[in-house]
């Protein structure tokens, strides 16, 4: 919307704009914001930040040394919907306070260093990305965990799992898994989507289009159009706001949480990704498999081979792993096809464009940091090119068929399997994070941080019964 300081400052002063929010992303993935009277904002504050307390941030630094500073970035300000007040949103990096310098754990900033890695390979010049939205919108959650109670409780009226009323229904409603593009009524919530793209539009986010997902209990998809890397991470955080916010005026809860529901389909993120060099699409060749390059097979068994320590990243949660089973097209194994949703790498056939050729990873979900995520994808397909590796010699595929109809024997000898847990997937990031760390793109101790972080959550959940295990075992 804006391209100059001074562009910014007079639509400020002739809409009478009565905040400045400054919004930055923490480690876990999640905004944080300081707002500021309009009255404060000149070319000074544009260009020198403000300064806070990153001590308060998870990950980020401690109380003794917790000074950084907010550097917003201007053309990613938008008006702000949300604020009863008149309010401009900007986007910022986290600088150290007293030398300006990158701060090495700022998650935005990681996105930026690893653009600039790709470039100086000299492989690349340009890493569109474009994540898939998936999400529920529900009625109401309930929950309570202490000492002597673990329970939920979740109410959706689209779906017939809710139980109803002495096992009745209250109108039109959807079978369980058979959400996939349903229409009003049965698609009660279209409405809301349409207002959170509608002012996601007015924010400067391009959205490709937007649907009812498989999940009957009010699984909703936005997508989005292609953009640089660190553009998509600022839409991915944008888009996860501008959700909750919407469903919250109409008194819904959005969860963007892997497995909310038993029986009924996860929740992913998607990531369609490409390079390009010169203006020239890298990923395309007419004459290849899926219309793929031999660079775009490189690239692809470089996220194959790092995808074990790729899902300590992509898919930080207990919770991930739920989703991460058969049955419900979710990717358990590394391998990739042509069109084939159970695969970890997707080409997508209707992408037959050369500057559309790319690639989908499948695995990961909405609980990852997207900054961190596409780059340490960026990074293990550049370490596939600059490698030279073969998908097919590493025994990646291609399996254009259901690979659960190959014998057990037969899968064990020619899949790779990826992690089933999230404390399997933190072991293999332990193991394999030299990818990252090339070129000072991550900082060693953030990853070492991240998995002391994650092991902690596995740690607590690891400690607590479940209510499943109390049915199962009360009379035993």
């Amino acid at each position: 919307m804006f391209s100059t300081v001074r562009e910014l400052l007079a639509f400020i002063r002739k809409e009478e704009v009565a905040a400045i929010d400054f919004k930055a992303c923490d480690l876990l993935g999640r905004w944080h914001h300081i707002t500021l009277p309009a009255s404060r904002a000149d070319e000074t504050l544009f260009e020198d930040g403000v300064g806070f307390d990153a001590s308060s941030f998870p990950g980020f630094k401690t109380v003794e040394s917790g000074d950084m500073v907010l550097l917003p970035d201007v053309p990613t300000a938008f008006v702000d919907p949300f604020f009863q007040d008149s309010t401009v949103s900007v986007v910022c990096s986290v600088v150290e306070a007293a030398s300006r310098a990158a701060f090495p754990r700022d998650p935005r900033g990681v996105a930026a260093r690893a653009e600039a890695f790709m470039r100086a390979s000299g492989i690349a010049d340009r890493a569109p990305f474009g994540p898939e939205f998936e999400f529920y919108l529900l009625d109401r959650v309930t929950y309570r965990n202490d000492t002597c109670a673990g329970s939920y409780e979740i109410a959706c009226r689209e779906g017939r799992l809710d139980g109803g009323t002495e096992g009745r229904y209250e109108g039109v409603t959807l079978a369980p898994k058979g959400g996939y593009h349903a229409i009003p009524p049965e698609d009660r919530y279209c409405n809301v989507r349409c207002e959170a793209v509608r002012l996601l539009e007015t924010a400067g986010v391009d959205v490709r289009y937007h649907h009812h997902e498989v999940g009957s209990l009010g699984q909703q998809e936005i997508e989005v159009n292609l953009q640089p890397l660190t553009k998509a991470g600022d839409v991915a955080i944008l888009v996860k706001y501008f959700v909750r916010m919407v469903a919250e005026r109409h008194g819904l809860v959005a969860t963007f949480m892997p497995k909310p529901f038993h029986g009924e389909a996860g929740t992913g993120m998607h990531f369609h990704q490409h390079l390009f060099k010169d203006g020239r699409p890298l990923f395309h060749d007419p004459a290849g498999y899926g219309r793929l390059s031999r660079l775009a097979f490189h690239y692809t068994a470089g996220l194959l081979s790092h995808a074990p320590a790729l899902l300590g990243l992509t898919n930080p949660s207990t919770n991930s792993y739920r989703r991460l089973v058969p049955g419900y097209e979710a990717p358990v194994n590394a391998f990739f096809s042509l069109g084939n949703r159970s695969a970890a790498i997707r080409i997508p056939g209707y992408a037959t464009q050369p500057a559309e050729t790319r690639i989908e990873f499948r695995p990961p979900d909405p609980t990852c940091n997207p900054y961190l995520a596409m780059a340490a994808m960026l990074l293990a397909g550049l370490d596939g090119v600059k490698k030279g590796i073969d998908p097919t010699t590493a025994g990646f595929g291609p399996y254009d068929k259901n690979v659960f109809d190959m014998s057990e024997e037969e899968r064990r000898e020619r899949i790779k399997p990826l992690p089933t847990s999230l404390e399997d997937a933190l072991a293999a990031l332990d193991a394999d994070f030299g990818f990252l760390v090339e070129g000072g793109v991550f900082d060693e101790s953030l990853v070492r941080d991240w998995c002391r972080i994650h092991r902690e959550r596995c740690e607590a959940v690891r400690r607590r019964p479940h209510p499943f295990e109390v049915e199962q075992l009360l009379g035993c």
